[in-house]
């Protein structure tokens, strides 16, 4: 199932499901159950598929990635989150900080899992049975802040507002086949800058949960990043940063592109 949230034209938000060129209305939640009405609906406005309880990023987890950062492969997945207010939905503005400024704001297009269920010390045979669902994240980071400003840590560069676009659906495992066989690619006004296949990954989607539950629970509405392939932009020479005016689509495929445009936060 393709799973949206969206605004109508009456104000209403509304999960519904796409089949299709058409939106059909569906009753429920994502954590009791979701059934179609067979009503076909017209969205408004594209909302992240879910508010997130907590956003975890993994870092470095593409071989190609590795080498264009000069990084060693790592032992253990490499950790770090989000702030769940950064994140926004397809056809969202993300903004340049401008309180906190930085001029070296970069994308990174990532596969987005969705736990589903609570789960704690699993195996990795059983990791995808408490998925919801897969979506397309651009995990947005102010390279300074993460890299000179943060005191050794990542969360304050990747977390400002804005800096999670999710969506514009989401996926559910059953139809979206084996996720580290996926084409992922970003664009930006029009220019491919990245271009992989999930199968690149350093600790597949199961890996990656079994590690995170591993004496942790995750709890429904958990996010997790799995990385980002080669072709970011602070990798490039010179570098290559986001400014006003950009528009971003970030796609995967079997679940569709994630289009943003770029401007500058407004100052008090």
């Amino acid at each position: 199932m393709r799973i949206a949230r969206v605004t109508l034209a009456s104000n209403q938000t509304e999960y519904v499901q796409q089949r299709g060129e058409e939106w059909l209305r569906l009753e429920g939640s994502p954590s009791e159950g979701l059934t179609s009405t067979g009503e076909s609906v017209t969205p408004l406005r594209f909302l992240p598929p879910l508010d997130p309880r907590v956003v975890y990023a993994i870092g470095v987890n593409y071989r190609e990635h590795a080498l264009e950062m000069k990084a060693a492969i790592p032992d253990n997945p490499v950790v770090t989150m989000k702030n769940p207010a950064s994140v926004i939905g397809h056809g969202d503005t993300v903004l340049l900080p401008r309180f906190l400024a930085s001029d070296s704001v970069d994308y990174e297009v990532e596969l987005a899992i969705v736990i589903g269920k609570s789960c704690k010390n699993i195996r990795k045979e059983d990791a995808l049975d408490y998925v919801a669902g897969f979506t397309i994240a651009n995990d947005v980071s102010a390279r300074d802040w993460q890299k000179i400003f943060s005191g050794g840590q990542w969360v304050r560069g990747k977390s400002f507002d804005t800096f999670c676009p999710l969506g514009p659906v989401m996926v559910t495992p059953d139809e979206l086949g084996d996720p580290n066989n996926l084409e992922v690619k970003f664009e930006l006004n029009g220019e491919t800058l990245q271009s992989s296949n999930t199968s690149d990954m350093i600790f597949s989607v199961p890996e990656l949960i079994v590690f995170l539950s591993g004496s942790a629970t995750l709890l429904p509405g958990t996010v997790i990043l799995t990385g980002t392939p080669p072709g970011v932009g602070a990798a490039r020479t010179p570098p290559r940063y986001l400014q006003a005016g950009d528009r971003m689509v970030t796609s995967i495929a079997g679940i569709g592109s994630l289009v943003n445009t770029v401007e500058e936060e407004p100052l008090p």
